[in-house]
């Protein structure tokens, strides 16, 4: 496991985060992408509410089945 890149941050580690984060998406692995929001986590997608790491996980399993070329660029 890699350090965490924290605030404050510089251009360069700015785009580290945002890199690591769409490398995570794109990986489709909903396990992993799941373990980078907190247990107490609450995500709205139009109109479901999703609580925890759980939630997230079986969501991301749907969304990818659906989304065959889903493909996250920030």
């Amino acid at each position: 496991m890699t350090t965490p890149i924290r605030p404050p941050f510089t251009r360069e580690t700015a785009l580290a985060k945002v890199r690591a984060a769409e490398d995570t998406w794109n990986s489709r692995n909903p396990a992993g992408v799941s373990l980078a929001y907190s247990a107490a986590s609450i995500w709205r997608n139009r109109d479901q509410f999703l609580g925890g790491r759980k939630q997230i996980h079986d969501f991301l399993v749907r969304k990818w089945r659906r989304e065959l070329d889903y493909r996250l660029a920030k």
